[in-house]
This record gives structure tokens, C-alpha cells and sequence, in this order.
């Protein structure tokens, strides 16, 4: 069995992101007449979640503001194009979602009972811990570093950094805690998909 398909279109990644900058711009004009009307019907949040169950999902399409959906967009643009085409497409998608929701599972259960985790972070980083394992050696660039680094560094790297910054408190908007649970997924589905692989 191979997993390698270098001619193979990404369109599962750019599906996901028209979805998301969608919903963005449904956010908006939402937004404009209901504040935070999306965020606490669609977003993540443990008081909330029995009776929303569905904000497990929907929590993954939502973002908090421009920056947000700007950072993760670009970021699955990168991850998710190379992802996709070395996994096709079922097998991507199935990563991308079993990510975000392991991720959701885990700011459910680690985050503060009161708050609300919206955007596909989770499943980003599940994009990413995959990628660690199954591509290591893969050389990126992370602004504002100049020089090249190995992949599995980059992503644990931007892992530890952004966890740092949002237990201290110079970043407590950020849901560590999701992205936790997205990168173990990825890690672990990296692993599984190794072993299966044949070509390098």
C-alpha cells in the first residue's frame, strides 16, 4: 500500500478552507446585527456542550477575528495541500476531523468550565503532528526565524511556544489545551500511517 500521490490536487484542503472563510464572513454579517450570536451558539463550551453536542464540529469552522482565520488558513493552506496530496483525500479528512474533535474532547476536558474554543486549530495541529511523523526531515521556514528547520521541530516548537505564552498570560485567549489534543491525534495517526507506508 502507498500513500504517495505527488500528482493528486489538494482540493479536500482548499474545500476546507472556502468552508471556513465562508462561515468567516457568515460570522460577520451575523455578527453586525447579534453580537457573539455565532460564538455561544457554535462554539465550544463544556456548560453548553450536553445540549449542543454539535459544537464538537462547528467549533472548528468558527474564528474569532481576522488574525485568527489568517493564521490557521495560511497554515492549513501549507500543511494541508502537502497532507492531502501525499494521503489523498479520505484519509486527510478523516485526520483533519479526528484531530479537531480529539482536540475539542481535550479543551473540554482541561479548559475552564465557562469558556469558549472556537477555530480549527485543533485539527491544524493534528495536520502538523502528522506530518512530524511521517515527513521529519521536511525543512520549513516559521516568520520571523530566517533559517530553515526541520518540521518536527517547527511544530513542537510553535507548540511549546504558544502553550508557554497562554498559561503565563501574555496570550490567554489561546486554547492551549485543543491544540494539545490535535497534535497527540496527529502524532498518533502519523504513526499508524508510517508503518503502513512504503515509499519515501
Amino acid at each position: 500500500m502507498t500513500y504517495r500521490r505527488q500528482g493528486a490536487s489538494p482540493a479536500a484542503a482548499w474545500a476546507l478552507i472556502m468552508v471556513n472563510l465562508l462561515v468567516f464572513v457568515a460570522t460577520i454579517v451575523v455578527h453586525s446585527s447579534n453580537p457573539d450570536y455565532m460564538y455561544y451558539t457554535f462554539g465550544l463550551c463544556r456548560l453548553t456542550f450536553l445540549d449542543r453536542p454539535w459544537t464538537l464540529l462547528t467549533s472548528m469552522f468558527i474564528h474569532a477575528g481576522v488574525w485568527h482565520i489568517l493564521a490557521n488558513m495560511i497554515t492549513l493552506y501549507f500543511f494541508g495541500s502537502f497532507l492531502n496530496r501525499l494521503l489523498g483525500t479520505w484519509r486527510f479528512l478523516v485526520v483533519y476531523f479526528v484531530g479537531g474533535i480529539v482536540g475539542g474532547i481535550a479543551y473540554l476536558l482541561l479548559a475552564p468550565a465557562n469558556s469558549i474554543a472556537v477555530g480549527a486549530s485543533g485539527a491544524i495541529f493534528a495536520l502538523g503532528g502528522t506530518l512530524a511523523i511521517m515527513r521529519p526531515k521536511l525543512r520549513v521556514i516559521i516568520f520571523p526565524i530566517p533559517a530553515p528547520m526541520p518540521l518536527w521541530v517547527a511544530i513542537i516548537g510553535i507548540f511549546v511556544v504558544f502553550t508557554v505564552l497562554a498559561i503565563v498570560g501574555v496570550l490567554p485567549i489561546i486554547a492551549w489545551q485543543g491544540h494539545l489534543g490535535g497534535l497527540v491525534a496527529g502524532l498518533i495517526a502519523g504513526l499508524i500511517l508510517r508503518r503502513r507506508e512504503r515509499y519515501y
